[in-house]
C-alpha cells in the first residue's frame, strides 16, 4: 500500500512552468489603435520657442536674475541698438569720452565720402575718354587724356578699373567703420556695467636704458663695455 501510494503521487504533473517555452503576451493596445501622443504643430513650435526665448531673459541656467542683472543687460542692448540706428548715439548713452568718440566717428564717415567722390570722379574721367574714342575712333579734346597725350586705350582701361576698385573698396571700408561704431558701443557698455575695473591694478611706462653685453674675441666671456641702448620699462603695481 505504501509503495502504490508513492507511485500514484509521483504521477502528479509539476505546477512549475517550463522555462524553455516562450510565453506570448498580447499587447493591451488594440490592433490599429493610434498612439495618443499628439504631434506638435508649427504654430505650437513657434509659441514654445518664443516662450523659451522669453524665459532666457529672466533666467540663467535655471537661476532667476535679479533686477540689477536685468538692468545691466538692458543697458548693453540699448547702447549697441542706438549706435545701429544713429552712429554715435550709443557712445553718448555710455557717457565717458563720448565727446571725443563722436567727432572721430563722423570724421571717418566724412573722410570716406570725400574719398568716394574722388575715385568716382577719377573713374568717370577715364570712362568718358574711352567711350568717346570708341564712338568717334579718335582721342577727345580732353586736356590730359585726349589729344596731345600719351594715353593708350589699354592704359585708359587699366586706370578706369583701378579707380573703380578703389571706389568699391571705399564703400566696404565705410560699412566696416559703421559696424565698428556698433561694436565699440557694445564693448564699452560691457566694460563699464558688467566688469569692475578698480584702481588696485595699475601700470606705468617710463624710459630706461638697457645695457648691451657683447662677446669679446679672445677673452671667451661677455663684457658690458659700458654701452647701453634706450628702451621703455613697464611697471605693474598691485595694491
Amino acid at each position: 500500500m505504501i509503495l502504490s501510494f508513492t507511485c500514484s503521487k509521483s504521477q502528479v504533473k509539476d505546477t512549475i512552468p517550463d522555462s524553455t517555452k516562450m510565453v506570448q503576451v498580447q499587447d493591451s493596445l488594440k490592433k490599429g489603435e493610434q498612439d495618443t501622443t499628439k504631434k506638435e504643430t508649427r504654430a505650437e513650435r513657434r509659441a514654445r520657442k518664443k516662450a523659451e526665448k522669453e524665459r532666457e531673459k529672466f533666467y540663467y541656467k535655471d537661476i532667476l536674475k535679479d533686477s540689477a542683472r536685468l538692468e545691466i543687460e538692458r543697458l548693453s542692448r540699448v547702447a549697441w541698438k542706438r549706435s545701429l540706428i544713429l552712429p554715435g548715439w550709443g557712445q553718448y548713452t555710455n557717457g565717458g569720452l563720448w565727446w571725443v568718440k563722436v567727432p572721430i566717428i563722423y570724421g571717418g564717415f566724412v573722410g570716406g565720402a570725400l574719398t568716394f567722390n574722388y575715385w568716382q570722379w577719377y573713374y568717370k574721367e577715364f570712362l568718358g575718354e574711352l567711350q568717346y574714342r570708341e564712338e568717334f575712333g579718335q582721342p577727345s579734346n580732353h586736356e590730359s587724356l585726349g589729344i596731345n597725350s600719351n594715353w593708350t586705350v589699354q592704359g585708359l582701361v587699366q586706370q578706369k578699373d583701378y579707380a573703380r576698385r578703389n571706389r568699391d573698396l571705399t564703400i566696404l571700408i565705410s560699412v566696416g567703420w559703421y559696424g565698428l561704431n556698433v561694436v565699440e558701443a557694445y564693448v564699452d557698455s560691457i566694460l563699464k556695467n558688467r566688469w569692475n575695473i578698480s584702481n588696485d591694478l595699475s601700470f606705468k611706462l617710463s624710459p630706461t636704458f638697457i645695457p648691451n653685453y657683447a662677446y669679446t674675441p679672445g677673452v671667451g666671456a661677455f663684457s658690458g663695455g659700458g654701452f647701453a641702448s634706450p628702451g621703455v620699462k613697464m611697471t605693474i603695481t598691485l595694491k
